[in-house]
């Protein structure tokens, strides 16, 4: 089974898969560790701050890596901002069958009351050399996260109240 675990940035899908790992043991694939491997090693001219163009380049990557532990029987765990909310196009019945997808958003509610707690947690997991990200962007990326989920009908973890993100229960159809 592969869980693909989506959103916007500063969500919490870092935190998610590390529990799942924890709870699962399965293997993860952070997309954002690929991202930087292609570009520090000069595989593409892209740099981080080209996110638009990122994101069909990785996830082209990446879709093929989920096939692939599909075809092997294989577990795998991969987060990313760069997974699409219309992942299901991209694959077949015989796959879809064995992905999980989860995104975490975060409503604007909440965002806007705890803005100052999510920036203090945005190194909690992975270590963010600068970090530029702003309450607008925040706002931006996860009212848009959510008009897409629910357009394809993508399972959402939504933080409203409280910031609590459960660990989903994992079975095979």
């Amino acid at each position: 089974m592969v869980v693909l675990i989506g959103g916007a940035s500063h969500t919490g899908k870092t935190l998610l898969a590390q529990r799942m790992i924890e709870r699962y043991k399965f293997p993860c694939l952070s997309i954002d560790l690929i991202k930087m491997g292609l570009i520090r090693s000069r595989v593409t001219s892209l740099t981080p701050v080209d996110d638009e163009a990122l994101k069909p380049y990785l996830w082209n990557i990446v879709k093929e890596i989920v096939k692939t532990a599909v075809e092997n029987g294989q577990n795998l765990i991969v987060e990313g901002a760069y997974i699409p909310c219309d992942w299901q196009k991209y694959f077949n019945r015989k796959y879809r069958d064995e992905i999980r997808a989860y995104f975490i958003i975060m409503s604007q509610n909440y965002i806007k009351r705890h803005w100052a707690e999510i920036v203090s947690h945005s190194c909690d997991i992975e270590y963010r050399r600068s970090d530029d990200f702003s309450a607008y962007v925040a706002l931006s990326e996860n009212a848009e996260n959510l008009a897409l989920c629910k357009k394809y009908g993508t399972n959402i973890i939504f933080i409203d109240g409280k910031y609590s993100v459960p660990v989903p229960e994992l079975r095979r159809t």
